[in-house]
């Protein structure tokens, strides 16, 4: 019988900052040692960070992340490692995993399948590899297959054939899978899946926290060959998860494990998820507060919320610019979210700038009426004030808009949509709301006030203004650019839904038109199955209707 104690490391690590991914490594290996390990786990691309982009095209990089493997090298003579790297062969390099064990690099292996849609561009800068890559324990009686993140996920990809062919008894698979709802119940029908029909270990370890707009969710997990899930770690949280594996006349089994955590509900990993987004874009690129232009509108509440939670109601500031559009009930509600949420909030009402913008343009807009020139110069001098604060006092402005709105162009650019971070820019309308209730219900208080929630949302840029004016209802067009935009669907398949002809064209044009605006608009964190961003890139000239 031999025993094998493996830890799962699931880190959060800085894309270039590899001397710090590092040392987070070696603390883990440490602790590892202490609780007996024999074998950690680390995700892909572990020392570089997830994902690296053209730092890949640089010579140095890639030089310089190898040193610190054959660094991390050194504390491997009482425990075996195996931690994602890029590897630099001949002039190709390889998203790659080492095998560290004796105090030197016994082997490597090269990811096979490189995925390139969504999110995903690893076909321009890494080499597919060309072999499985197996190991044995240290008295030979349990045979380990490597693999790296996308080898598992086709269905006739590199890891089944991998199983098939080699009969390993535990399948390691180190990955960096970025979140989006329910994409934690797809990847675990995955893995059970493979556990069951190979009837092998599977172990996971995923990466955790945020890079750009992407969320690493870990949920790292450890499979029996039965298809049953021994141990879950928790969503976005550094976490060491220890497993025991067993091997007993020719037959591998997982004995002991860490708690297991619960899988959360879908709101509540949604907004964990916002959460780490928020606050490691503002902490990895070197804030540490921010700037929410708090209108006493649900948006600008939520993301404010979300803020406080990610940095602390103490680094964040709230900040109120009524014009006299705006109304008392909220200008009183930007208070209390303000005063519920414990941080600072400031007045600046800019009805004395709008005069004297008004009154510079005068001569050029003589004889023609007000119209939405107007409105838009209040967004813009309340972006101008954010980005002011900003430069003072190095704020991080964090926009207020969802996707609801980024999707209709119902955004003023370089005002609203003005500011470093756009936290809420994947998030519809409806799916606010429903985060609003689900943080009002956790904090057992009305943190976000029923007034706030209530209230038909209004941009407040001209009397009795609704958004409803300007847009269909929240309820039936949120369904349209979810078919539109994360699902392809073509206007005639959208109208046969049940969608009004008229309406399906009109908000498909209007979703074309303002692309434009989305691409000078700053990163936010990705929730949906597609995202705006680098997951979907359509051109700006484009005048294909279907």
């Amino acid at each position: 019988m031999e025993r094998v104690t493996i830890g799962l490391a699931q880190i959060n690590p800085t894309v270039g900052a590899l001397e710090d991914n590092g040392n987070k490594i070696v603390d883990f290996i440490r602790l590892g040692k202490k609780r007996g390990v024999d074998l950690i786990v680390f995700p892909e691309l572990a020392i570089t960070g997830y994902p690296p982009e053209d730092l890949l095209l640089k010579k140095s990089f890639v030089l310089d992340n190898l040193k610190v493997v054959r660094e991390l090298a050194r504390y491997s003579q009482d425990i075996t490692i195996i931690v994602g790297f890029v590897d630099h062969r001949l002039g190709e390099i390889y998203n790659a995993a080492a095998l560290l064990r004796g105090g030197r690099i016994e082997g490597v292996y090269h990811k096979m399948l490189l995925p390139n849609y969504g999110v995903f561009d690893e076909k321009r800068y890494f080499k597919p590899g060309s072999g499985s890559f197996t190991f044995f324990s240290k008295r030979a009686t349990i045979k380990f297959a490597l693999t790296i993140c996308e080898d598992i996920w086709e269905p006739k990809g590199a890891a089944l054939t991998l199983a098939a062919n080699h009969e390993p008894d535990v399948v390691i698979n180190i990955s960096a899978s970025p979140y989006h709802f329910k994409k934690e119940k797809i990847r675990e029908s995955i893995l059970l899946s493979l556990a069951k029909k190979h009837r092998v270990v599977l172990v996971y370890c995923n990466i955790v926290g945020g890079q750009d707009e992407l969320v690493f969710d870990g949920a790292s997990v450890v499979v029996d060959s039965a298809g049953v899930f021994r141990y879950r770690a928790p969503c976005c949280e550094e976490r060491l998860g220890i497993v025991e594996i067993v091997s007993h006349r020719n037959k591998v089994a997982v004995k002991k494990c860490d708690v297991s955590a619960k899988r959360l509900g879908s709101l509540e990993e949604i907004y964990k998820s916002l959460v780490t987004g928020t606050h490691d874009y503002i902490c990895k690129n070197g804030f540490s507060q921010a700037v929410v232009g708090l209108s006493g509108g649900i948006d600008s509440s939520l993301t404010a919320k979300i803020a406080c939670d990610a940095i602390g109601n103490e680094n964040v500031v709230g900040a109120s610019m009524p014009s006299r559009y705006s109304s008392k009930e909220t200008q009183d509600d930007a208070r209390r979210v303000a005063e519920n949420l414990g941080m600072r909030f400031i007045t600046i009402p800019i009805d004395r700038i709008l005069s004297s913008y008004c009154a510079s343009l005068a001569d050029e807009f003589k004889g023609l009426k007000e119209d939405i020139t107007e409105e838009n110069l209040q967004a813009r001098i309340r972006g101008n004030i954010l980005m002011a604060l900003s430069n003072k006092f190095g704020w991080l402005v964090m926009t207020t808009g969802n996707k609801s709105e980024i999707s209709m162009g119902y955004c003023t650019l370089y005002g609203d949509m003005a500011g470093g971070f756009a936290v809420i820019k994947d998030v519809p309308k409806t799916l606010v709301y429903k985060l609003v209730d689900f943080v009002n219900k956790k904090d057992a208080c009305e943190i976000i006030p029923g007034s706030v929630i209530k209230r038909p949302p209004t941009a407040e840029l001209k009397p009795n203004q609704k958004d409803e004016d300007s847009l269909p209802p929240y309820t039936v067009l949120d369904p349209i650019l979810k078919l539109y935009i994360e699902e392809d669907v073509s206007i005639g398949e959208i109208i046969k839904e049940g969608f009004d002809r008229k309406m399906v064209k009109d908000v498909v044009n209007k979703v074309d038109q303002n692309e434009y605006k989305r691409r000078q608009a700053p990163p936010g964190v990705k929730i949906t199955p597609r995202a705006f961003g680098k997951d979907r890139r359509f051109p700006i000239i484009n005048k294909y209707r279907a």
